[in-house]
């Protein structure tokens, strides 16, 4: 079903009022999450904000805390989050690092002890739409196990790269799994299979099973070892320049809470837009697989998706719209 934009922002908006959340946050926040979903980004949207609620109830995540400077080194900085909610310490951290860059050339804010971030793309849009390039990275919950080994010892650790374009910014936003935990939870929510192998099974099988998947935490890493070994540099990144908590010590505690991330703006006068424009051009031209399926850079489906959703309304899960609507 569809649910026109203003509305699914509301019940978020009145959800978070009843715990406790400033009026400003609550606004800030519901908007991310609607926003998500309008952009086709269930997983990060409607259907991870119960358990986001959960968090709040179980303290793991503070409404009122504000993130708070600890130390700078040049155009680089770290931050505590204190873990207030992810969304509002992601915007405040890109939103710093595009003040560094615009008066410097580039910055890099380092943030340790805050939460999920959601829907890490959010962030590189923001840093396109400042008219600069964006990179973000955080860890997480082990999801993955390290090549070779059983035991998941990896976290998922999305990567984001944005590049601004006039005709539409390129934004890459990418797990480390080859399906993000949130897309398996979509594929179970519809009791489907993933298109392609997303993990193991139990006996150490490739498995297309997204519910098997999530139970037993072995999902497979984009590129085998690496993938595997991408997860562990950027964990490793993350705490070199944070201080924070690296995926061996958010997995102890057994959620995901008191994560590291990291956040770089580059600006610059002149992106030397007609070469993006030939590799665009370029890559597009390969005639597809699928005639169906046309070839989209990273973040053109995005747009086609908000832009039907801001038309039609923002589609969603009807269980969990209902859910929403009980809270």
């Amino acid at each position: 079903m569809r649910i026109p934009f203003t509305q699914l922002e509301k019940e978020f908006k009145r959800v978070l009022l009843k715990l406790d959340f400033p009026e400003e946050r609550a606004a800030f926040c519901a908007h991310i999450f609607a926003s998500n979903s309008r952009d086709g980004v269930y997983s990060h949207g409607l259907n991870r904000f119960p358990t986001f609620v959960e968090f709040v109830k179980e303290g793991l995540v503070n409404p009122s805390a504000e993130p708070e400077r600890i130390q700078q080194f040049g155009v680089t900085e770290t931050w505590n989050g204190h873990r207030a909610p992810g969304m509002y310490n992601a915007s405040m951290a890109m939103d710093r690092a595009i003040a560094l860059a615009k008066e410097y050339g580039i910055g890099c804010v380092a943030l340790q002890n805050t939460s999920h971030w959601m829907r890490g793309g959010t962030y590189g849009w923001q840093a396109a739409d400042a008219g600069c390039v964006g990179i973000c990275f955080t860890n997480a919950l082990a999801s993955m196990a390290a090549w070779g080994g059983i035991e998941p010892t990896l976290g998922n650790n999305p990567l984001v790269i944005a590049v601004p374009r006039e005709e539409g910014h390129i934004v890459l936003d990418m797990a480390m799994s080859q399906f993000s935990y949130g897309k398996m939870q979509e594929y179970q929510l519809d009791n489907k299979q993933l298109p392609f192998p997303g993990g193991y099974d139990d006996e150490g099988k490739l498995s297309y099973d997204p519910a098997v998947i999530r139970k037993n935490k072995r999902g497979l890493p984009i590129g085998f070892w690496k993938g595997s070994g991408l997860a562990m540099i950027l964990d490793i990144l993350l705490v070199a320049l944070s201080g924070g908590r690296s995926t061996a010590k958010i997995t102890a505690d057994g959620k995901e809470f008191g994560v590291s991330q990291c956040f770089i703006a580059i600006h610059r006068p002149d992106l030397h837009a007609s070469l993006i424009e030939e590799v665009l051009k370029y890559v597009k031209s390969s005639t597809p697989a699928d005639p169906t399926k046309p070839i989209a850079y990273p973040g053109e489906n995005t747009l086609k998706t908000r832009i039907q959703s801001e038309r039609e309304g923002v589609l969603v899960n009807e269980e969990m719209w209902e859910k929403l609507q009980n809270m």
